[in-house]
């Protein structure tokens, strides 16, 4: 029987370690590799060409949706399941968008885990209950986010949504960027999609709840 080869990017070492003991469960599962940051993953990942990534979020020096855009780029055959804590809609929406298959709350069983294994390798995709709750819910502004942080929107997206805020036309937005005010209307309606919000009012509060304007 074909083992399933598993890698992990996750800062915390433990981790890898808890996963290792927990998917012993299942005797075709073979975890081959583990990385704590987003390039060391890339790095580990054209070496090692595992079927699935187990890919935090919040990876420091490139973060997991960032490293998910580079997996889908360079290997689109490599399956992606997004494994943290942090389930806000942001983070769910923004690592599917780019092409993650699966999103597991840290949290979640051994059992779990290994049905989304078997769903994703067999062209499947698998929320953690909590995953779904969040997109169910929709978007909330539960927190301010001080000195301008944000989950899972690119520079341009930023620059964009900063500009909607201050009431800029997609014309005067496009211009700004060196753009077509087509390519605006797309990244607008990709933010809408990323934060789960309808309207333009709804990237204005985001950019206001984050200090941004």
């Amino acid at each position: 029987m074909k083992r399933i080869r598993i890698f992990v990017a996750d800062p915390v070492e433990l981790i890898y370690d808890g996963l290792c003991a927990r998917l012993a469960i299942s005797s075709d599962l073979e975890l081959v590799g583990h990385a704590p940051d987003g390039i060391t993953a890339l790095e580990r990942i054209a070496e090692l060409q595992p079927d699935i990534v187990l890919l935090e979020v919040t990876l420091p020096g490139k973060d997991g949706i960032d490293t998910m855009r580079e997996i889908r780029k360079r290997w689109p055959g490599v399956r992606v399941i997004a494994h943290s804590a942090c389930l806000e809609i942001e983070y769910v929406n923004s690592m599917c968008i780019e092409g993650a298959r699966g999103f597991l709350a840290k949290d979640a069983p051994a059992t779990e885990i290994v049905e989304a294994i078997h769903t994703v390798m067999a062209g499947g995709e698998h929320l953690s209950e909590a995953a779904r709750d969040s997109v169910e819910r929709g978007y909330k502004f539960t927190r301010k986010r001080v000195e301008g942080e944000y989950i899972g929107l690119t520079e341009r997206e930023r620059d964009i949504i900063r500009m909607v805020a201050q009431e800029k036309t997609n014309e005067e937005i496009a211009a700004t960027l060196f753009v077509s005010p087509e390519t605006v209307k797309t990244h607008r309606k990709h933010l809408m999609a990323k934060l789960n919000v309808r309207s333009a009012a709804g990237l204005v509060k985001y950019a206001v709840d984050r200090y941004w304007v």
